[in-house]
């Protein structure tokens, strides 16, 4: 009994220990980042990085274990679990599909959104197939395959949708047309997500993984048409609408979307897709949604949200990269994941009619990929379906598209005041 004792006070001490890097590295990271004019969220990404083996286990070896290996990661792992099916519900809280509603820009957003996802994900698929038999040759060639063609395919709507409140630019003519279009790609990101685990998880039996998504189809369609409907009662019978957000009402709400997640995750799809949809649910009820940011949002950002972000550091090891064949093919994922995404929605932003410098800064802005992308190669790596070494790649190309957004939508404003052009303010 007392040794059992020791061992949980053990697992405890070191557990805290950790937190508290975590927490105090992402918080001093956020305002670098904010000194340096990007978002805080890439601080925060980059100090999860920088606490992995890629730095903190390089420089620091016996530090580094001692911190972060002197006890088993269990409790990690579930705390970083917990926080992203939280998180994923408040992204779903803060999708406004009022945006995909613009008559004005439809014809821009429709043709952004399907060249955006259309043409990563080929490219995706491309880079899957020739290279799998260097990378992946113990891995399902398909699922491989559909995977890298996800990731590809992602736009982190939470982070560019910061950006452009930063530079102020969500009333622009181009913020609503890319903050939309992300809308859109996130959407059938999160659902082709769903759909390729779902065929992962079936061992791409055609008949498993048809069953597993009329069952998905049938969560929600009950979702909408029986959950929803009860979660706005509630919300109009504890004061939600109004701006009120009782401790009881957060219970239920959190409990609700812990449910939510056991119940996606019995249909063979991970538990944060039923954060998600959760969240999804409730996105229109705008007081419900500020008074949840007020409330519960700041906690889980500042102390699930980096926990995640170290999580993912913890399991890139970009010294593993370690020789030129691998960086050549880091290279070559990271060209075409940018030709996929910049190129293609700087081509669609011009078919529709869209200035040069008008379609530059969609490209850049539909090229950002940070949170969203990290959950989607966790989810892949989780699964067995992409190798460390592409993990880590795929790390580097999310960082590295999100690092480069805020300085270069910067140039793109100084290029568009310079050349007094009065098109970025049209909403």
């Amino acid at each position: 009994m007392q040794s059992t004792v020791h061992q949980t006070e053990v697992l405890l001490f070191f557990t805290l220990l950790q937190l508290c890097v975590i927490v105090v590295a992402a918080r001093l990271a956020g305002e670098v980042a904010v000194r340096l004019s990007q978002s805080r969220a890439v601080g925060e990404i980059v100090a999860g990085l920088l606490l992995g083996p890629s730095l903190f286990g390089l420089l620091l070896p016996d530090t580094f274990k001692y911190v972060f290996r002197s006890a088993p990661a269990e409790p990690m792992t579930i705390l970083s679990q917990i926080g992203l099916i939280l998180l994923m519900f408040q992204i779903g809280l803060e999708f406004d599909f009022g945006h995909l509603k613009t008559g004005q820009n439809r014809k821009a957003v429709l043709n952004i959104s399907v060249v955006g996802l259309a043409l990563p994900f080929s490219l995706g698929l491309l880079f899957g197939w020739i290279s799998h038999p260097y990378l992946a040759p113990q891995i399902n060639p398909l699922g491989y395959a559909l995977f890298v063609g996800t990731a590809f395919s992602i736009t982190a709507l939470p982070i560019l949708g910061r950006i452009l409140m930063e530079l102020d630019l969500t009333r622009s003519r181009v913020g609503v047309i890319a903050i939309s279009s992300a809308a859109i790609n996130d959407v059938v990101g999160c659902l082709l997500l769903a759909v390729v685990s779902a065929l992962s998880v079936a061992e791409f039996s055609p008949a498993s993984f048809t069953v597993k998504i009329g069952l998905v189809l049938i969560y929600v369609a009950l979702c909408w048409w029986v959950v929803r409907p009860l979660l706005l009662r509630l919300l109009r019978r504890t004061g939600a609408n109004d701006g009120r957000l009782s401790p009881n009402l957060v219970g239920i709400l959190i409990s609700t979307i812990f449910l939510s997640g056991r119940t996606t995750y019995h249909l063979g799809i991970f538990a944060i897709f039923g954060g998600f949809m959760l969240g999804v649910l409730l996105h229109d009820q705008a007081a419900f949604v500020r008074a949840w940011r007020d409330k519960v949002g700041d906690f889980v950002v500042v102390f699930f949200l980096p926990i995640f972000f170290t999580y993912t550091g913890l399991r890139t090891n970009i010294g593993a990269l370690n020789s030129p064949e691998l960086w050549g093919w880091c290279l070559l994922l990271v060209a075409l994941a940018t030709a996929g995404k910049f190129g293609g929605c700087y081509f669609a932003a011009r078919r529709s009619g869209m200035t040069t410098q008008e379609a530059k800064a969609i490209g850049i802005m539909m090229n950002t990929r940070a949170l969203m992308e990290l959950v989607v190669i966790n989810v892949g790596l989780d699964l067995g379906v992409i190798p460390p070494d592409v993990f880590t790649m795929l790390v580097i190309m999310a960082i590295g598209s999100t690092v480069v957004t805020t300085p270069a939508l910067k140039i793109w404003l100084n290029l568009r005041k310079r050349a007094n052009l009065d098109g970025v303010r049209q909403s």
